[in-house]
């Protein structure tokens, strides 16, 4: 399977940047899996809508510009679907027959711009609650390891 995470902010954190290592390591077992990382813009003090919006719409276009014609693209945003693990691993087994790349979409710290959210054939949430992008990216690496272990039938911890 092909597939991708485009994501803002890089792993600034050791032990983020190692937990996120690990898992593109067991990934790679199952195809390619590409990490591209993008900017996170500055964000002036006391921003008002206006000067969010534009930062949050510049985002956008970098992660646009990264997303190929045929992407299959999975956006992560708080209003997203919510699924079990089971039901990633049959939703990933499903897009892997189209042969087209798997992209995952994590925002900056101002979320996803509409452009990108329209972008997704699918919109993917962990939680109502907030994480940090460092957590989400490690958990979202996690869970689609997850996946794909069950896909491929072998064992994995309940």
């Amino acid at each position: 399977m092909n597939m991708a995470l485009i994501c803002v902010g890089r792993l600034k954190e050791r032990y983020w940047r190692e937990a996120a290592a690990e898992y593109e390591k067991r990934l790679a077992r199952f195809g390619r899996f590409e990490v591209v990382e993008l900017p996170d813009l500055p964000e002036p003090a006391n921003a008002s809508p206006a000067e969010q919006a534009q930062v949050c719409r510049r985002e956008g276009e970098a992660i646009l510009g990264k997303i190929r014609e045929g992407d299959i693209v999975v956006a992560l945003v708080i209003e997203g679907k919510q699924m079990d693990s089971l039901a990633l691993a049959r939703k990933l087994s499903e897009l892997a027959f189209t042969g087209r790349r798997v992209v995952f979409v994590i925002g900056g710290s101002l979320g996803l711009s509409p452009e990108v959210v329209r972008r997704a054939a699918y919109t993917l949430s962990f939680s109502p609650m907030t994480f940090p992008h460092q957590l989400a990216r490690v958990m979202l690496l996690e869970q689609v390891y997850r996946a794909m272990k069950i896909g491929a039938g072998e064992r994995y911890h309940k």
